[in-house]
This record gives structure tokens, C-alpha cells and sequence, in this order.
């Protein structure tokens, strides 16, 4: 794995955005000034062996996430997430159904040099899909057309769509997102989501999710059409689904009308799941050691918000290293993780998002950024394969 430098297409700005990619909030470079979200003025070589292994790694680490979540289960663990008690038996009937679960991202340290470490798992709203799956796809094949990408995405996500569609009340999909997201990034992200679903054969609507009515008569949701709405795509977290007057509803009305991703991701979007993870599975070479609560024998950690987002609230307690984000996470608790460094290439440190769609692993896409902490002013940056 190693990082090269690339003059841009001329018009790279314009395709990107005829492709989908219209949200324009800026990245930073080491400087502090702006960098383009998207720049393929870099981009990350990795050979088809190193995927392979990464490969790998993500669905191993999806199967051990998912004897994580029946483990919470079965033994009733659901305090240690920070989650209210309410809403403990609707994640275990979530779960004990099955209800059905689309995509998610792994995030990763790699280095080339040894096994992936996870970081995180973005299992309930993981964005940057357009750009792991159209975007870098489009430049790979205008800019090095000999090589391959790690990029199954679009057909991976086509076919889970036609694989669930059994499982679902009706053949119809709400698309929802937050109207209060100021960059638009959520509103894109459903949209493509969106069109996946339709070129799988399902009938889409698309609305905010503040346009979301309840029928209190017949207690369903409903749109803005007054028809109810039986499956729900929401880029919405769950956390704050269930913290909010409408979340007693949404959990109370399950099955009859579905969620994607399921109420029981709560689970898996929690940072929460790491320390359980590392007990359950003490010494795995794709974990860093990590404890909820507490530091236990860590003196060189992360301590991350068990519901963080984008990079905030987190600490880094390391000589040299001691660094404080900003934020208004942390009242949930915090899980205390081993700190390992991204690595560095060229002065900036990539995080590797591994796509996982239904169970397999599916596409990768890198974000980079000259601090310690992946956060809202990182770039994303594409990645090719060689020809052997």
C-alpha cells in the first residue's frame, strides 16, 4: 500500500457533480486552509493481495459483530450502551426476528505492513457511499482503465435489495433523511440508496424525515399522501430515534412497519461493542484492546463517546500525542480503546472505510486527514488495483 500524487482531470469538478457528488462542504489540508472533499489529485495503490486479506478481514469481523449482538442479548447487557431500559425488549425482538439489515462501514487502520485493526463500525447511518461506489469507480475507469478497484458496491447493493425484498411488509421503500443537515451529505447518500432499491425492482418515495406522519387511529406511519409507509430506509441514528417522542412509536409498531437499518444495529453503531468485542475475543489480531467504562490496563488509549460522531469528543491520552476534539457527545458513556496511530504517508493519515452489503464484504473507500482524528475535515481520496 503506498500513496502517489496525480494531476487532476481538467473538469473533474463538473463530472463529479453530473455523477451525483453535490455537496460542497470543504476538507482542510495540514495548513488549516480548504481542500476539496473529493480530490484525486492523490490517490492510494494497494494490490490485489493486500484486498484480498482486507477482504477477509471485514467479513470476520461482521461475523464477530454479529455473535456480539446475541451475545448483548442473551445476557441482557444492554446498560453498558447507555441505551434506555424502554427499549431493550424491542432490540431483542429485532434481533430474534431477523429483521433484515442492508450495509454497513468497517473502519480500519491499515498499513499494508499487518493485519487491519478496527476502529469502528458504522452500522446504522454510514455515509461517503456515493463516493466509495459511483465516484472513484468513474475516475478509475477515465485515469487508470488497465487496473481494477476493491468495488462491488452498486451490484452488491442491487442485489441485496432483491435479496430482502421477500422480508419486507410491501414491495414499496420510504427513503428518509434529516432536512437539518446543513451539507446535504444524508440527503445524497438516501438518494442513491434510493436508486439501487428502484433498479432492484422495488417502488421508492423519497422524504425528510420531519415530513413522517403517524396515524394515531390506526397507529401506522404514514407520508405525506396519507399511505402508510411499511419499510423505512432512515439516515437518521437510532440513538436519537428513540430519544425523541416519535421513538416509542417506531419501536412499538415493529414488524408492521420495517426500519433499515434495524432497530437491532443499535447495537452494532455503538462504540460500545468494542470492549465487548475485545472480550469476547481477547487477542484477535483485528482488534485493538479497548474496555467500556474504563482504561483497565491501557495507558496509552482513545477514549471515544460511545455515540460519537465524526471524530468529536474524543481524547488521546499518549506522550506526545495528547489531543481533545470538541463536542457535545459523552453523557452515554465512553469506551477506552488502544491507541495505534494511523499510519502516515506523504504527512497525512488515511482511514480505510470497508464496505460490508447483507454479509459480504463489498468495496473500500479512504478518507485521509493530516490530524490523529478522522473527522468532519478529512478527504476523501480514491484507490486502484494494479494490473498484474
Amino acid at each position: 500500500m503506498h500513496r502517489e500524487t496525480r494531476t487532476p482531470r481538467p473538469d473533474w469538478r463538473r463530472i463529479v457533480e453530473e455523477q451525483g457528488l453535490v455537496f460542497g462542504t470543504p476538507a482542510r489540508y495540514g495548513s488549516g486552509a480548504h481542500r476539496p472533499y473529493w480530490d484525486e489529485s492523490v490517490h492510494y495503490v494497494l494490490s490485489m493481495d493486500e484486498v484480498l486479506s482486507l477482504e477477509a478481514d471485514v467479513e470476520l469481523l461482521h461475523s464477530m459483530c454479529l455473535e456480539a449482538v446475541d451475545h448483548v442479548v442473551v445476557a441482557d447487557r444492554y446498560a453498558e450502551f447507555g441505551l434506555p431500559e424502554w427499549v431493550w425488549p424491542h432490540v431483542a425482538e429485532s434481533w430474534k426476528r431477523r429483521d433484515p439489515h442492508v450495509y454497513g462501514r468497517f473502519d480500519l487502520r491499515y498499513d499494508g505492513r499487518g493485519p487491519a485493526k478496527l476502529l469502528e463500525y458504522n452500522a446504522d447511518t454510514p455515509t461517503s457511499l456515493l463516493e466509495a461506489a459511483i465516484i472513484q469507480w468513474y475516475w478509475k475507469t477515465d485515469v487508470f482503465p488497465g487496473d481494477d478497484q476493491w468495488n462491488s458496491l452498486h451490484e452488491r447493493l442491487v442485489e441485496r435489495w432483491r435479496e430482502v425484498a421477500g422480508a419486507l411488509p410491501s414491495g414499496e421503500v420510504h427513503f428518509t433523511w434529516s432536512s437539518a443537515d446543513p451539507t446535504g451529505e444524508d440527503h445524497l447518500t438516501t438518494t442513491y440508496l434510493q436508486e439501487t432499491a428502484a433498479e432492484a425492482g422495488l417502488d421508492t418515495v423519497a422524504l425528510a424525515i420531519e415530513e413522517i406522519g403517524w396515524d394515531p387511529l390506526l397507529k401506522r406511519f404514514v407520508d405525506l399522501e396519507e399511505a402508510p409507509m411499511n419499510t423505512v430506509l432512515k439516515l437518521y441514528p437510532w440513538e436519537w430515534v428513540v430519544d425523541e417522542e416519535f421513538g416509542r412509536n417506531v419501536a412499538e409498531s415493529l414488524p408492521a412497519t420495517l426500519w433499515v437499518e434495524p432497530l437491532w444495529k443499535m447495537l452494532l453503531s455503538n462504540k460500545a461493542i468494542l470492549g465487548l468485542l475485545w472480550e469476547n475475543y481477547p487477542g484477535h489480531p483485528n482488534l485493538l484492546p479497548a474496555f467500556n467504562d474504563q482504561p483497565g490496563i491501557l495507558t496509552e488509549y482513545v477514549r471515544k463517546p460511545k455515540l460519537g460522531r465524526e471524530g468529536a469528543n474524543v481524547r488521546i491520552v499518549a506522550p506526545g500525542y495528547e489531543t481533545e476534539t470538541g463536542g457535545v457527545y459523552g453523557a452515554e458513556g465512553f469506551v477506552y480503546q488502544a491507541f495505534d496511530p494511523l499510519p502516515e504517508f506523504d504527512g497525512y493519515r488515511p482511514a480505510l472505510g470497508a464496505w460490508i452489503v447483507g454479509d459480504s464484504a463489498a468495496g473500500l473507500g479512504i478518507r485521509e486527514t493530516p490530524g490523529l482524528v478522522t473527522d468532519d475535515g478529512a478527504a476523501f481520496v480514491p484507490h486502484r488495483i494494479p494490473e498484474s
